[in-house]
């Protein structure tokens, strides 16, 4: 059967000649043959030619050309009607979860460090503000990062076709001039801090780009992931203290990269089928079904490397009582996550994923009310050496 030459699909009874008639009409002025009385021909609405515009579809000139249908081909992003809601879609403004996962380790280390060197509050929270700033852009960059890498593999797996790209809402050139803005954003939130924390910052860019590589030669991405998701909890601290202390930082560091294995693994089996036919490498893949025990060993990475940092390097434990009890509970909540976790079903997965957020706010509510004992006990002491001062002088203080 051939082909109707206007819409390209099979020739049917309304793509017969006789249906496609000319209908005359009257011209109207400046129309060629106003001047002459003529009449001016015109088709009458081809019911194959119009179908696909009436449901939506750009009828392009090479699905013309070639008889490809608008799935057979990758979809360009639309020439008309500027919107900003993919842009905030690639940004991932829409789905907070992972900001939150990327600050939550810098808040921690802000917190931790503005104790550890008798910082004031006014310190400590304008660091907070300016990291939570900055977990916004960067987290955003990230995405356009990798949604311009996985294009192509989005758009085999059913959870992530609809994404701008690859779903033609954002071209590739449009998602690059996006990246340098992010990218100019995160570099005035970065130009505020000290140098060596300007350079140890620059240094995670490395990391956040071959990120989305690793999931095509590894089944370990969760574990590069992990290395740049939680550089904050280095850059937090030398944020305020001016560099890093590293027998602190290496074991928040590598029990924070076990975390991100324990929430991205359970991510990740939200797309487990999917990225078998896509190609995709994942720590879902790989550990199957062992996931749950080996993600109870990780789990217990975490807890223990964080209790370590602070027990046995600061060697202080009466000063971080609400850490340690908000850690208890944080090892409850894994319990509970892992245990619970039904790996076969994408809404409890993503359920289990999004209460991390959670883990990460009670770990760090720990360490505030840690801080701000600390900080009133200074000033408590600092009171009392005034009024010492005072009544050596032989006069009274005034409070």
């Amino acid at each position: 059967m051939q082909n109707c030459i206007f819409c390209t699909s099979a020739r049917t009874p309304a793509c017969h000649p006789a249906n496609l008639s000319l209908q005359a009409r009257p011209a109207k002025e400046g129309e060629y043959g106003a001047t002459h009385g003529r009449l001016r021909p015109q088709f009458r609405r081809h019911p194959g030619l119009f179908s696909a515009q009436a449901q939506g579809v750009t009828v392009t000139s090479r699905s013309i050309a070639t008889g490809a249908g608008p799935s057979d081909t990758p979809p360009e992003a639309p020439i008309s009607g500027f919107s900003v809601r993919p842009f905030l879609q690639l940004a991932r403004l829409d789905k907070p979860i992972g900001t939150w996962l990327l600050y939550w380790p810098c808040a921690w280390s802000i917190t931790l460090a503005s104790q550890y060197v008798d910082a004031p509050v006014s310190v400590a929270a304008s660091n907070i503000l300016l990291f939570g700033v900055g977990a916004v852009v960067m987290r955003g960059a990230g995405c356009t990062i990798n949604d311009m890498w996985d294009a192509k593999m989005d758009r085999l797996v059913e959870r992530t076709k609809s994404r701008p790209i690859a779903s033609g809402q954002v071209s590739h050139f449009q998602a690059l001039v996006f990246l340098g803005a992010q990218l100019s954003t995160g570099l005035a939130v970065l130009v505020n801090l000290n140098t060596y924390s300007i350079l140890l910052g620059a240094s995670s860019l490395s990391l956040v780009t071959i990120y989305p590589l690793m999931k095509r030669i590894t089944y370990w991405p969760q574990f590069v992931l992990g290395l740049a998701f939680n550089w904050g909890t280095l850059l937090g601290w030398s944020a305020v203290a001016g560099s890093c202390n590293w027998p602190i930082l290496l074991p928040m560091y590598a029990g924070s990269v076990a975390w991100t294995l324990v929430y991205d693994t359970i991510y990740a089996h939200q797309d487990k089928v999917d990225d078998v036919t896509a190609g995709v490498k994942s720590t879902a893949l790989l550990f199957s079904e062992q996931t749950k025990p080996i993600l109870s060993a990780f789990s217990t990475i975490f807890l223990s490397s964080m209790a370590f940092s602070l027990l046995f390097q600061m060697a202080v434990l009466s000063e971080h009582p609400a850490f340690f009890a908000a850690l208890g509970a944080a090892g409850a909540q894994l319990a509970w996550q892992v245990g619970t976790a039904n790996l076969d079903s994408r809404a409890d997965c993503w359920r289990k994923f999004v209460s991390n957020q959670y883990l990460g706010l009670l770990i760090w509510l720990g360490l505030a009310v840690d801080y701000g004992l600390h900080i009133w006990k200074l000033q408590g002491e600092e009171a009392m050496e005034g009024h010492v001062e005072d009544s050596i002088k032989g006069r009274p203080r005034l409070v």
